[in-house]
């Protein structure tokens, strides 16, 4: 998907003079002081435990734009539907798409809806965008950043690491696509496993009042070995995670091996990977285990020298590359 996109796309619509423009690849763009996402979902099954097609595509949205600094402020909706699909089902979906808004604090204003002939898609798509407002206290949280090292924008972007920034995550990986995967094949791990769908935006706003946070991101298509690698290639820094330290339920982990999985490279709907200077690092880790959705919080590592290398400890006692994903282990999970 990202030589895809970097090859295909970007060269016909990059290019701009927005403040985080399509180029930089990031969760989503700036321009003019306004945050702009555009995301499209086509999971399956449409509903899962622990969430649905709905509440994804609003709770996905929306962290694509909290993650960038900015409280979201609308959304548009597209709909897609296949010829045949139930009229229950569709409110049902639309049902927990209004839960989700109202959970967040946002509304649909407008959007569109297509029926396309019985085969030709897969059920139902959905398209969701938004735009956000910078956070007032993003300003104050850098001025508290570049007392200690620079940044290269005051905007919550990939390339703003810098060695020696701790890196932390929000609670336990890989429980959204492991979820999925399981409901949708029928497997029977003995176990309930959940998707952790859900908004996240109060809990960016939460870990930015702490101050000193550099990069906040949402660990979706290639988990958390995609987001750690994407952040070393763009700010040119290595990160060393520890493997004891990085939070996984037992259920995920027994499904991960039993399925032949890395769940460091399964996708998450409910967690952030924070970035943060040292001497905010457990200041930042006590704010998201103050609240529900981050109380498995951890420190999982840091960024080191400028050698790119998103390198492991083990519990072992040795080391290994964590390299980018070569392709998407569960695909249809977002």
């Amino acid at each position: 998907m990202q030589e895809l996109i970097k090859k295909y796309i970007v060269p016909y619509f990059g290019g701009s003079n927005a403040e985080v423009p399509l180029e930089a690849l990031d969760d989503a763009a700036v321009i003019d002081g306004i945050v702009l996402k555009s995301d499209v979902y086509a999971v399956k099954p449409i509903f899962f435990p622990g969430g649905d097609i709905g509440r994804l595509a609003v709770a996905g949205t929306v962290n694509d734009i909290a993650v960038m600094g900015a409280r979201p402020l609308a959304l548009a909706c597209g709909l897609v539907l296949e010829e045949g699909f139930l009229i229950a089902d569709l409110e049902r979906i639309l049902a927990s798409m209004r839960e989700c808004c109202r959970r967040v604090g946002v509304h649909i204003i407008t959007g569109d809806i297509k029926v396309m002939e019985k085969g030709a898609i897969d059920e139902i798509v959905i398209s969701v965008s938004g735009i956000g407002k910078r956070y007032e206290l993003l300003d104050t949280n850098f001025s508290v950043v570049e007392r200690i090292h620079p940044v290269t924008s005051r905007w919550l972007v990939d390339t703003n690491i810098y060695p020696g920034d701790i890196i932390l995550v929000s609670g336990s990986i890989g429980d959204h696509g492991i979820s999925l995967i399981s409901h949708r094949e029928g497997y029977d791990f003995k176990s309930s496993l959940t998707s952790d769908t859900q908004p996240l935006n109060g809990l960016v706003e939460k870990v930015l009042q702490v101050g000193g946070i550099v990069k906040i991101k949402d660990p979706t298509r290639g988990g958390l070995a995609n987001t750690l690698n994407e952040w070393s290639e763009k700010s040119q820094v290595g990160i060393t995670v520890s493997e004891e330290s990085i939070p996984i339920h037992e259920n995920v982990r027994a499904a991960c091996e039993m399925l032949g999985i890395d769940p460091l490279e399964v996708g998450n709907e409910g967690k952030l990977v924070v970035a943060v200077t040292p001497p905010q690092a457990e200041e930042a880790l006590q704010a998201l285990r103050s609240t529900e959705e981050g109380r498995e919080a951890a420190i999982i590592g840091e960024a080191t020298d400028r050698s790119g290398y998103v390198v492991m400890e083990t519990t072992v006692g040795g080391k290994r590359i964590i390299p980018p994903p070569a392709g998407d282990p569960i695909p249809r999970i977002c």
